[in-house]
């Protein structure tokens, strides 16, 4: 029924700082990166090469990637939102990228300026060059089950979308929740739709927690076949273009979930955990994960 083995990729260190509005330095980021990577992640979003004009966050990505200890079978992919992006990306040794375009078109241009064709097009000469250098890249679809600015999304746009990155050469598409508005109802809609035109191997979910539904539609995605899950340590992110728009959820919550599925994912919990308390204390929050919480009054699970 579940998949034996799930593939978490940790977005903590792009995906959740980039909207925090205290300037992480570089060593911090780069020890929350280590961390990460000894906790056992496989895939860890390290980065962004984005114009630091509008993710200030981002700006030091190339030292990022110059501090941190590689581990051998985990993959470091940064966001790139163009051919600029890519050239940054590839002069800093990055081996994998990801690309992102929206299912909503009100989504599109309040983020990027254009429209969803536009943005794909955008993508040619990058997934040109990713080819030239042997770079792997997986591709984004944001607003996939709600757009804070059209309402509803419908499954068959999410579709269209999806297929377009898998057809230019994403080897993954991630579905994201961008507002966290999904339920589990829209989301099984949702992804039967998209794996009408894209096989489950490729497809990962993306949920934020923003009225607490992520983790029951993770585990549709799980019902569903799929076996890759975006999170965050500590539930780190939010969204900019999303007032109350709350953070991913948390990857200490999604491996206690799978742990008590008998789920593999090669993560070590309280090592993953010990990241989160890390991340929250620098930016002088606390951990949004339960799970984190929970383990950090010393509770048994």
């Amino acid at each position: 029924m579940y998949p034996a083995q799930v593939r978490i990729v940790e977005v903590g260190p792009r995906d959740g700082l980039q909207n925090e509005s205290a300037h992480l330095p570089v060593e911090t980021k780069i020890t929350f990166i280590d961390m990460l990577s000894d906790a056992g992640l496989q895939t860890i979003e390290a980065g962004a090469f984005v114009s630091p004009k509008w993710v200030p966050q981002m700006a030091d990505s190339d030292k990022v990637f110059a501090g941190i200890q590689r581990k051998a079978g985990v993959s470091y992919p940064a966001l790139v939102p163009n051919e600029k992006g890519m050239a940054a990306a590839l002069e800093a040794g990055v081996r994998e990228v990801a690309v992102f375009a929206a299912a909503s078109e009100d989504f599109s241009q309040k983020n990027i300026n254009c429209s969803i064709d536009e943005s794909l097009a955008r993508f040619v000469p990058v997934m040109e060059m990713a080819r030239a250098a042997d770079v792997r890249v997986r591709g984004y679809v944001s607003c996939v089950l709600g757009c804070p600015y059209g309402g509803n999304v419908a499954p068959a746009a999410v579709t269209r979308v999806a297929r377009a990155l898998v057809d230019i050469g994403c080897y993954e598409v991630s579905l994201g929740d961008t507002i966290g508005t999904g339920t589990p109802v829209k989301t099984r809609a949702m992804l039967r739709a998209v794996k009408d035109a894209v096989p489950a191997a490729q497809i990962a979910v993306h949920f934020h927690d923003t009225y607490g539904q992520a983790l029951a539609n993770i585990l549709v995605a799980l019902e569903e076949r799929v076996s890759v899950v975006d999170a965050a340590a500590g539930g780190l992110g939010g969204c900019p273009y999303a007032k109350g728009a709350t953070g991913n959820v948390a990857t200490e919550d999604v491996l206690y979930m799978l742990n008590g599925m008998g789920i593999a994912t090669g993560v070590d919990l309280a090592k993953a955990a010990a990241a989160g308390r890390y991340i929250a204390a620098a930016i002088g929050k606390p951990v949004a994960s339960r799970a984190g919480r929970a383990l950090q009054a010393g509770l048994k699970g």
